[in-house]
């Protein structure tokens, strides 16, 4: 694969909080595209029209990330801040430029309450970083128990082994952790995929189905991933009978679709498991 990068000078590196994840007072996006490029993914609607074709082939990079952070002048004293809403901080570029860890002591310092979205094993790095936050919340989003189904709907991710391990790293680390399964994609076996999910030591789980309709932040799952669904036969009725075994496994710890995503919920102080 072949990935065109730009770096570019972004007007604004906080955006207010809406549709999806209106609860948060900020999203932050490091970079713009993803070269994780999943095939259900929403975020390829947002982008240019002449881009979304080639999702995951290109990146675009705020170079002025840093500065416009660290010039602020607004408190973020108890913000809530979903990094990121429409690209992966860590996906393989972040390896080489460290743009995500150079942002993470600038909002540490000013208090900022943060969840981390990933599906790549590289936030373990940062771990001493994120230790840095009164608040803060790693999701690590873990799809499937299949690697056949994961190399069909998202062949460019890591392993589901990988992400397993990396979620009980960071848990480990004494920082809090979600894994989030969304979209929750064909199963093989829910029981034991809800076991692997729990050993992890994350504090909270999410799920959540495709997204069918379209908005601001509901764009909808592409037309890629709905013809692999069919042939897998991911139909509703097996997403029930497999979300009803992941909540009966894993309550009071989970919850379905928005609810899930809420910094009240992430962000609040995990129990310990039985």
């Amino acid at each position: 694969m072949s990935l065109t990068v730009e770096a570019y000078d972004a007007s604004q590196i906080l955006t207010p909080g809406a549709g999806y994840l209106g609860e948060y007072d900020y999203s932050l996006n490091p970079y713009v595209g993803c070269a994780f490029g999943c095939s259900y993914c929403y975020a390829a609607f947002f982008a240019p029209f002449d881009k979304q074709a080639s999702w995951g082939d290109w990146v675009r990079v705020k170079r002025n990330a840093v500065l416009k952070l660290s010039r602020m002048r607004r408190s973020l004293e108890g913000k809530t801040i979903y990094m990121s809403s429409a690209t992966d901080a860590y996906q393989p570029i972040e390896q080489r430029l460290e743009l995500t860890r150079s942002l993470l002591p600038i909002l540490a310092a000013r208090g900022a309450c943060l969840v981390v979205q990933t599906r790549s094993p590289l936030v373990t790095r940062d771990i001493d970083l994120l230790r840095q936050f009164e608040k803060v919340c790693v999701n690590v989003s873990i799809t499937t128990d299949s690697e056949e189904v994961r190399r069909a709907f998202e062949p460019r991710n890591p392993p589901i082994r990988a992400r397993l391990d990396a979620a009980a790293e960071v848990a480990e680390a004494g920082i809090p952790a979600a894994i989030t399964m969304t979209p929750l994609l064909p199963v093989d076996e829910p029981r034991r995929f809800a076991e692997q999910v729990a050993a992890t030591g994350a504090h909270r789980f999410v799920v959540d189905q495709f997204v069918g309709t379209t908005g601001h932040f509901r764009a909808g799952t592409g037309k890629e991933a709905i013809c692999l669904a069919d042939r897998f036969s991911w139909d509703a009725e097996r997403y029930e009978r497999a979300r009803d075994v992941l909540v009966s496994r894993l309550a009071p710890d989970i919850r379905e679709g928005e609810a899930g995503f809420s910094p009240g919920y992430l962000l609040s102080n995990p129990s310990p498991r039985s």
